[in-house]
C-alpha cells in the first residue's frame, strides 16, 4: 500500500488545511475534525485505496483504515497537510468547539448532570416512593419514620442548586469550593423559600435596597439555568481576575472579588430577569388554557419539560393553588401529568432499546421516578442528555395533555402527578387512566423509533494483574483463543464497524478474565498508544487485530497494561495485554472484545471453529 498516496487522497477529498481542524488516530481509525463535513466526498473517500469505510460521530469524521497501517498513513497526512499530531482529546474538543451554539449548550447542561446523576436519580426515587406511601396510608404519613425519610430522601433535589454549582465550576473551569459557596449562598437559611414567595404579592416579599437595586430576600430553590448562568459568569471572572492580579495579593483578592461580584450580579441582575420571565410565562400559561380544544393544553403539555430544565416549574403551584380556590378544579393537571408521564416512558424506552448496561442502569430508576411524580432524574438523567427522548416526551406530553383536557380530567388538589395523582382524581379515575396511556404511548413508541444509542463520552478505568496463559503446540493457518469466555458472532459485536466486517472477519469475545495472549507465534506490527488494542502478524502473514472492549479508545490507556511493543516477537500463549474488566464496565463501555483477522480475504477459506465458552488457547479459526 502506498501510505503517502492515500494520505494525500483522503487530504483533498476532506477539502484541504482550509476545511481542516484537527487530526489524531486510534488502534484503527483516522479521526478527523472539519469545518464543514458538507464539504467532504463521502463517496470517494470511501472508494481511495486502503479505506474500508467511513462515518461521521460526535463531530468527528472518522476514517476506518485499520491496524498497522493507520499509524502510517496518520504520520503521512500530517506530512501532507503540515498539521501538528493531535491527541484524541484534542480532536474531542475541537469536535465540540466546532458543534453549532444550541448543541454546545446541551452538551455543557448535559456535562454539569452527568456526575451528579446518582444522587438526583436516587432522590427522585426515594421521594416519590416516600410520598406515595404518605399518600396512600395517611398514619404513616404522620409518623417520625416518614419525616425522617422525607428528609433524608429530599435532600439532593433541595440543595440541587449547591450540587449543580460544584459540577458546574468543573465544567466551566473555575474553583469548585468558590462554586459551592456561590450555590450554598442562593440557597441561605436566611432567604426565604421560593416556593413560599410564589404565594405571596410583591410588596410582601422582603427585599435589601442596595445601591439602585431591590433584591429579594428570596431563595434559589428548584432553580437551575440562574445557577448555571451564575457559575459560568463566576468562572469567567476568576480566570481573569487570576490574570491580572499580581500573584502576591492573589489568594485573598480574586477569591474574595469573585464571590462578591458573582453573588450580587446573581441576586440584582440574573436573578430577577428571571423572575419577570416566569411571571410573563404564567400570564401566558393562563391565557392558553382558555383556548378551546385542548389546544392551549397541547401547547403546554408539549413545553413543560423545558420549564423542568429551567427550574421555574414550581411557578406552577400558584396557578394551580388559584384554581383550587376558585372553582375546586385543577385544570393544569393534565399538562402536568401527561408531560411527566411521558417523561417516564421515555426512559422506559431507552431501557428496553439500550446495550449500554450504565445506560440502562439510570434510565430505569429515572423512569421509576418520573412516575411517581419526580422528573429530573429522568429529564436531566436521560432525556435531555439524549435530546431525542426529550422531543419524544414533548410530543407524548402534548397529546396526552390535550387529550385529557378534551375528555375532562381534573384534579381536587396538587403536588402530586403520576400513579400517586389516581389520589387526587378519583372522579374521573377511567379519564385519568387513559390520558396517561396516551402520553406514555406516543413517548414509548417514538422514542424507542428516532432515538439510537450513541457512544458514550469518555470515563475512567484502573488495571488489575491476571495470570497468563501457558504456551502451546500450534498448527499452521490456525488462531487459538486470545481471551477466556464466551466466544460471539462477529456481526453481533455491539460496534457497526467490527459487525460490519470492514476491519476483517473473525468473532467477540465477551471475557471472563482480563489477560490477552497471541492467538499465535507472530510478531507485534503495532500496540495502540491508549493500550486497548494490540495488532499482531503470524509467521505465515496472518494480520490480526485483538480490540479490547467497544469505545475504549476513549479510556486514554487507564486501566490497560500493554505486555509487547512494536516490532516484539511472540509466541502463541505468550501475554500481550493485561486489562480490567470491572472498571471498563463501571464506566459503562462493553468489554466485548473484537478478534479479527484483517485479511480473511487474502485465504480462500476462513472458518470459525468454536463459539460459545471458551478457554484461552482453545482451537478459535481457521485460515486456508
Amino acid at each position: 500500500m502506498d501510505y503517502r498516496k492515500c494520505a494525500q487522497e483522503i487530504y483533498e477529498t476532506v477539502g484541504k488545511r482550509e476545511n481542516l481542524v484537527s487530526a489524531a488516530h486510534c488502534a484503527t481509525r483516522l479521526r478527523l475534525v472539519t469545518k464543514d463535513n458538507s464539504k467532504v466526498d463521502m463517496k470517494h473517500l470511501e472508494d481511495i485505496e486502503g479505506v474500508k469505510g467511513v462515518f461521521s460521530s460526535n463531530g468527528q469524521l472518522q476514517i476506518i483504515i485499520g491496524t498497522g497501517t493507520v499509524n502510517k498513513v496518520y504520520d503521512e497526512f500530517l506530512s501532507v497537510s503540515g498539521m501538528s499530531a493531535a491527541t484524541k482529546d484534542d480532536v474531542k474538543a475541537a469536535a465540540a468547539a466546532s458543534q453549532p451554539l444550541p448543541q454546545r449548550m446541551v452538551k455543557a447542561l448535559g456535562d454539569v448532570f452527568v456526575p451528579i446523576l446518582p444522587a438526583i436519580v436516587a432522590a427522585g426515587l426515594m421521594m416519590g416512593l416516600v410520598e406515595a406511601l404518605g399518600k396512600f396510608f395517611p398514619a404513616f404519613a404522620s409518623s417520625d419514620i416518614y419525616s425522617w425519610m422525607d428528609l433524608v430522601s429530599n435532600t439532593a433535589i433541595v440543595y440541587l442548586p449547591v450540587l449543580v454549582a460544584v459540577s458546574a465550576a468543573r465544567v466551566f473551569g473555575g474553583n469548585i469550593f468558590l462554586a459551592g459557596t456561590i450555590g450554598m449562598l442562593l440557597m441561605h437559611m436566611n432567604l426565604m423559600s421560593s416556593w413560599a414567595a410564589a404565594g405571596m404579592a410583591a410588596e410582601e416579599i422582603p427585599t435589601w435596597h442596595i445601591l439602585f437595586f431591590n433584591i429579594r430576600q428570596v431563595n434559589y430553590q428548584g432553580h437551575i439555568i440562574p445557577i448555571i448562568i451564575a457559575i459560568w459568569l463566576m468562572c469567567q471572572l476568576e480566570k481573569r481576575l487570576h490574570k491580572i492580579v499580581p500573584e502576591m495579593i492573589d489568594l485573598f483578592v480574586t477569591p474574595l472579588v469573585t464571590v462578591f461580584v458573582t453573588a450580587f450580579l446573581t441576586m440584582s441582575i440574573i436573578g430577577p430577569v428571571f423572575i419577570v420571565v416566569e411571571n410573563n410565562i404564567l400570564t401566558v400559561v393562563k391565557a392558553l388554557l382558555a383556548l378551546p380544544l385542548g389546544i392551549g393544553s397541547f401547547v403546554c403539555g408539549a413545553i413543560y419539560p423545558l420549564t423542568v430544565v429551567c427550574g421555574i416549574h414550581h411557578m406552577f403551584n400558584v396557578l394551580e393553588a388559584g384554581m383550587i380556590a376558585e372553582n375546586g378544579m385543577n385544570v393544569w393537571l393534565p399538562v402536568s401529568c401527561s408531560a411527566n408521564f411521558a417523561s417516564c416512558m421515555a426512559c422506559v424506552a431507552v431501557f428496553v432499546k439500550a446495550k449500554n448496561v450504565k445506560t440502562k442502569s439510570l434510565a430505569l430508576p429515572a423512569g421509576l421516578s418520573a412516575s411517581l411524580g419526580i422528573t429530573e432524574p429522568a429529564i436531566f438523567g436521560i432525556n435531555l442528555r439524549y435530546v431525542k427522548p426529550l422531543v419524544s416526551s414533548m410530543i407524548g406530553g402534548a397529546f396526552g395533555a390535550a387529550f385529557g383536557s378534551i375528555i375532562g380530567v381534573y384534579g381536587s388538589a396538587y403536588g402530586v402527578t403520576g400513579f400517586p395523582g389516581f389520589l387526587i382524581t378519583t372522579h374521573c379515575t377511567l379519564q385519568y387512566t387513559l390520558m396517561l396511556a396516551v402520553a406514555g404511548a406516543i413517548a414509548f413508541v417514538t422514542t424507542y423509533i428516532v432515538w439510537k444509542e450513541e457512544t458514550p463520552d469518555a470515563s475512567k478505568a484502573a488495571t488489575p494483574a491476571e495470570t497468563s496463559a501457558p504456551a502451546v503446540e500450534t498448527e499452521p493457518a490456525t488462531v487459538y483463543c486470545p481471551i477466556e469466555g464466551n466466544v460471539i458472532a462477529r456481526d453481533t459485536i455491539p460496534d457497526a464497524t467490527f459487525a460490519s466486517g470492514a476491519l476483517g472477519d473473525g468473532v467477540g469475545i465477551e471475557p471472563a478474565s482480563g489477560v490477552v495472549v497471541a492467538p499465535f507465534d507472530g510478531e507485534i506490527s503495532t500496540v495502540a498508544e491508549t493500550g486497548h488494542a494490540v495488532g499482531i502478524s503470524s509467521n505465515d502473514g496472518m494480520e490480526m487485530l485483538i480490540h479490547v472492549g467497544i469505545d475504549t479508545v476513549a479510556m486514554n490507556g487507564k486501566g490497560f497494561e500493554p505486555q509487547v511493543k512494536e516490532g516484539d516477537s511472540v509466541k502463541a500463549g505468550q501475554i500481550l495485554l493485561k486489562f480490567s474488566m470491572d472498571e471498563i464496565k463501571k464506566a459503562g463501555y462493553p468489554t466485548t472484545t473484537a478478534v479479527l483477522v484483517c485479511n480473511a480475504e487474502d485465504y480462500e477459506g476462513f472458518q470459525v471453529l468454536k463459539t460459545g465458552a471458551s478457554k484461552q488457547m482453545d482451537k478459535l479459526m481457521l485460515c486456508k
